[in-house]
């Protein structure tokens, strides 16, 4: 027996086609949520990898990024490494050039003093506020990333260490922490990134030196609540940097 239209119930109920309507957007939702969290890793993959390159001088000053060459390196589209690139850019570790694409940011004796004096004056504010705020959390976190540095050998054979190089960024974290403001924090972080850019640049044509007992005379002053005493030895620590990596730098 075949079915007749005659015999098939009209819908009478208004609710079901919007209800079907919801039903079709809450299925499809995820899909671009999940796109857009993927495009959002990608991107993220692609920065993060870029920006430790360039950190670590694998990338060069100068060095051409080129987007195709990018783009089948890591497996992906224009997209995430245009947004890469250009978050590099606004961070100043890659310069773009008029119809000449995205380059490593060159290096020069004088973006690097600005470097050192502008981490002179945010982090002496910076570690004279933590003094003046100091507290016994603050001094074991000191303590303990001192402590941390200590115990980690800074090479391995011709190779910086990674590990040395985290913890040295945190033992310089540590020592402005107790300021109480996170733009701040920010800001060293970001200065502390640049600068350490010209100093792995330079990694292997300088000589070593004991920054151990340099690190350990800051820590000892902020210990003692001695602000002017932690500032003066901070700057002679940037400052002595300054002057054997500017050595190294070779001006056209």
């Amino acid at each position: 027996m075949g079915l007749k239209i005659d015999n098939l119930v009209p819908n009478t109920d208004p609710e079901i086609p919007q209800k079907m309507l919801e039903k079709t957007e809450s299925t499809a939702r995820p899909t671009k949520d999940n796109d857009e969290g993927q495009a959002s890793s990608l991107t993220r993959t692609v920065y993060e990898q870029l920006r430790a390159d360039l950190l670590s001088g694998k990338l060069r000053p100068g060095e051409r990024l080129a987007a195709e060459a990018l783009r089948k390196r890591f497996n992906t589209g224009s997209s995430p490494v245009r947004e890469a690139l250009n978050r590099l850019l606004s961070e100043g570790f890659v310069a773009l050039r008029e119809q000449k694409g995205f380059r490593v940011a060159p290096v020069s004796r004088a973006e690097l003093g600005e470097l050192v004096l502008a981490r002179c004056w945010i982090d002496s504010a910076a570690i004279t506020e933590a003094i003046q705020r100091s507290d016994m959390a603050w001094d074991e976190q000191l303590v303990l990333a001192l402590h941390r540095l200590t115990r980690t050998a800074r090479d391995r054979g011709a190779k910086e260490n990674a590990e040395w190089e985290a913890l040295h960024k945190a033992f310089h974290i540590a020592l402005i922490s107790g300021c109480g403001s996170r733009w701040i924090l920010r800001i060293s972080e970001q200065l502390f990134d640049a600068a350490e850019r010209y100093r792995l640049l330079a990694a292997d044509q300088v000589s070593e030196r004991n920054e151990l007992d340099e690190h350990r005379a800051i820590v000892n002053a902020c210990l003692d609540r001695e602000a002017d005493k932690a500032v003066e030895l901070l700057k002679q620590h940037y400052g002595q940097t300054f002057d054997i990596i500017a050595a190294s730098i070779r001006t056209p």
